[in-house]
Order: structure tokens, then C-alpha cells, then sequence
């Protein structure tokens, strides 16, 4: 049965988009046929690790949500681009055109055409798994998907503005009767105790903490340039995703 998982955080700047890649990627890798649907109509991004550049050619989410397009038309198949061996991996991007921002952030558009433009992806490329990159805070595209989703991971950073802003996300979640949560603490100073930390953010929002990465001097040299599980398969930081992608598919 397929698996819509949200991936989302109170505020920009945590890795959201780095780390749904790569966990959509990492779970590719187990033979999975997966997709990624970049909400952030405002700020589209995470098109960039997957090497496509600011020149996006073929339709986009927009095109969808506009009636230009079929949802399916809009899905882009980049797994011959990642060089994998197995799995699929589908990329539904947003318009990066500035007139399409502008018109999405002028007009609107009608939010219940996500549900069931989600719903056919899952159809019609025969999917295990089709992530959502939300847009940071709480928008009505954010909200749709928390509450249509099976699992809702929260990614923060350890900094107070992201524990308060976490602490809204999270009541939401549960009077939207989100059917499971997990956390994903991001760039955790090496110095940080990580048990204590892990004890502070189950005890504070009693969600699980399905993993905690530290602040990558690695990830931040890539720059966002490609898909880092790819090309630091041995790496601590894979090692940690790899696991994240475990439970991601237990629960």
C-alpha cells in the first residue's frame, strides 16, 4: 500500500528540502518506486539536487494546479540521472518562473486540486511512496498536507525559535489527527550532547526523534549541487539517513 509522507518545518533554513531528497532517495535505493512533490510554490528548491537547473524545461506543478497540465504529465523521471542501480525515483517540481510565483502569490489557487492530484500520481506511476517538500510555517498547502499524510516528519534545528515555532506545528498536527509523527533534529552542533538532547525534544513534544544529524561541513561544501546519500554513500551522515529511511518505512 502506498505511503504519502510530509516532510516539513516551522521555519527555513533547517535542510528540509536537503534531507527529503536524500530520504526519498535512500528509500529509492531499496527498490522503492518513489516521488517528490515540491509544495513550496513560493520558493521552489529542491529541483536544484537533482541537477535540474533554473531553466526548468517540461511542465511543472503549477501547470497542474492552473489546469495546463495532467498531474502525471508534470512528474519527471530522474533516475537514470542518479545513476541507480534500482528503485524509481519521480521529481514533480514548482515553477521557478518569477511571473508563476507572482501569480501564485497574487491568485491563489484551489488547494483541494493537491489531494487529487496526489492521489492519481500514486495511480498512475504505481507508487510506494510520494513525498511532499511543504512550504516552512503554515500555509493552506501545508495544512492539506499534514492532514492527508500517513507519516509527518517535523525537521527543527536546536535553537529556540525552531522549539516554539515545532510546538505549534506539532498541536496542529494532532487536531488534524495526523496518523503518525517522527522529529529530525538538524544541524546539531558536534559539541551538544545528542542523548540529552533527543530526552529534551521526546519530552517536550512526545513525538519520537527519529534521528539527529550534526552540522556537516560536508553538506554545507556541496552546496546543494547533488544528492549527498549518492555521493557519500560511507559517510556518518548516510549512515544516519539510512536509518531515518528504516523507520520511515516501519512506521
Amino acid at each position: 500500500m502506498s505511503k504519502i509522507i510530509a516532510i516539513h518545518s516551522f521555519r527555513g533554513g533547517t535542510g528540509k528540502s536537503n534531507l527529503t531528497a536524500n530520504l526519498a532517495v535512500a528509500i529509492a535505493l531499496q527498490g522503492k518506486r518513489v516521488a517528490i512533490v515540491d509544495t513550496d510554490l513560493q520558493s521552489p528548491g529542491i529541483h536544484a539536487l537533482f541537477g535540474i537547473n533554473e531553466t526548468i524545461t517540461g511542465k511543472t506543478l503549477n501547470d497542474y494546479l492552473w489546469n495546463r497540465s495532467f498531474i502525471a504529465d508534470t512528474a519527471c523521471d530522474v533516475t537514470s540521472d542518479l545513476e541507480m542501480n534500482q528503485g524509481k525515483v519521480f521529481l514533480i517540481p514548482s515553477s521557478i518562473n518569477t511571473d508563476e510565483i507572482a501569480k501564485i502569490l497574487s491568485e491563489g489557487y484551489n488547494v483541494s486540486l493537491l489531494n487529487s492530484g496526489f492521489q492519481r500520481l500514486i495511480e498512475e506511476l504505481e507508487l510506494d511512496y510520494l513525498f511532499i517538500d511543504t512550504h516552512p510555517g503554515l500555509s493552506r498547502e501545508t495544512l492539506l498536507s499534514i492532514a492527508i499524510s500517513k507519516l509527518l516528519i517535523v525537521i527543527l534545528r536546536p535553537d529556540r525559535q525552531d522549539f516554539q515555532g515545532t510546538a505549534v506545528t506539532v498541536n496542529i498536527a494532532r487536531q488534524l489527527q495526523v496518523c503518525k509523527m517522527m522529529m529530525i533534529i538538524n544541524k546539531t552542533p558536534s559539541r551538544m550532547d545528542f542523548s540529552s538532547l533527543q530526552q529534551k525534544v521526546e519530552k517536550t513534544y512526545n513525538v519520537p526523534v527519529a534521528g539527529i544529524f550534526p552540522l556537516s561541513e560536508d553538506m554545507a561544501q556541496l552546496g546543494s549541487s547533488g544528492l549527498f546519500c549518492l555521493q557519500y554513500p560511507d559517510h556518518p551522515f548516510t549512515q544516519i539517513l539510512q536509518q531515518v529511511a528504516e523507520k520511515a518505512i516501519m512506521n
